[in-house]
């Protein structure tokens, strides 16, 4: 702002007088707003290891954008109790392991149960990311490919926006959606690798081919990040599965390494590009080839997500959870 140097006197002999006074910003030269942070979490169902290690970043090149641009890991677990859908996606919201006995969401079951909810599940609330990005008076959105996720519409009412949809229409809408609402928080859950590891087996030419259609799916979705600037500035996206899948096999049975093994990614402004997660959280345990139960140090979960996306909102914790519940897990 230029000060002409008659207000230049006027203020000095203001100032000499005793009173005080603010300089303000002239209208057409705004005050620099602080940038409001948000979330994408995206959830691709039955992602194989396997399947991002063999296919490469040719076929994959916008899951290798993730890793390369971002910290991650491909050795994070899946929830110990069961390595299914909808108990493990009910983990990455709640940020609690699966077993109600041991203050768990006590979700067990797979398939759409239209009466219930988490917290009868659970026989008491249950809060979530969705619940609690809305008491910070923030807006989330949900867009899943199974119509069971109608369970997190029915308990957190605070969810602003659901939609159920097949993949391609759904990334459609979710990239439509971010280019459009502030939320603070989206999760997109992405089911074809699921249903074609299911139909046909795991690292099958359909599963195979549907991995890099998911790929491209997501893509349209980074697209829609980087054709804003205030986007690509604010944006995080953290990518998991809730379980991979074995070749061959066409069930994910929680036993198996290739089933409990997964990718935990992250991405966005301020995160150590190209970075081990588990080389920044030391207090984190690299399993190996293991499938760690929740006693000892841990491993990087599915279930780390909610709270990491609030930290990343600069949120407090989800009341009740016991995953990354002091909000540890570092990306720089």
């Amino acid at each position: 702002m230029t000060i002409s140097r008659r207000s230049l006197v006027l203020m000095v002999l203001i100032a000499l007088m005793g009173v005080t006074f603010a300089v303000v910003d002239l209208p057409g030269q705004p005050a620099q707003a602080a940038t409001t942070k948000r979330v994408l979490a995206i959830s691709v169902d039955g992602l194989s290891v396997t399947a991002i290690e063999k296919l490469g970043p040719g076929h994959l090149p916008n899951l290798y954008r993730l890793m390369r641009g971002g910290a991650s890991t491909r050795e994070a677990r899946s929830e110990y109790e069961q390595n299914i859908t909808l108990p493990n996606h009910t983990s990455m919201v709640t940020g609690r392991r699966i077993t109600r006995s041991t203050h768990g969401h006590g979700v067990t079951w797979n398939d759409d149960r239209g009466w219930m909810t988490v917290q009868e599940a659970a026989g008491h609330p249950v809060s979530s990311v969705f619940s609690q990005v809305k008491r910070a008076n923030r807006s989330s959105a949900l867009f899943a490919s199974k119509s069971k996720f109608s369970l997190f519409d029915r308990s957190w009412p605070s969810i602003d926006r659901f939609a159920v949809d097949g993949d391609a229409d759904l990334v459609s809408r979710a990239a439509g959606d971010l280019a459009t609402n502030k939320r603070a928080f989206t999760f997109v859950h992405l089911g074809s690798p699921d249903h074609y590891g299911h139909r046909d087996g795991g690292m099958s030419a359909a599963y195979r081919a549907s991995v890099i259609r998911t790929d491209a799916r997501i893509g349209k979705l980074l697209k829609a990040i980087d054709s804003s600037t205030t986007l690509k500035r604010s944006t995080y996206v953290i990518l998991t599965a809730d379980h991979g899948f074995k070749a061959a096999a066409r069930d994910h049975g929680a036993h198996l390494y290739s089933n409990y093994r997964i990718p935990f990614f992250v991405w966005g402004p301020g995160v150590t590009r190209g970075a081990s997660l588990y080389r920044l959280n030391p207090d984190y345990r690299a399993p190996g080839t293991t499938r760690p139960t929740y006693a000892g140090r841990q491993p990087i979960r599915n279930g780390d997500l909610g709270n990491l996306a609030l930290d990343l909102l600069d949120l407090g914790p989800i009341p009740g959870s016991t995953l990354n519940s002091t909000q540890s897990l570092d990306i720089r």
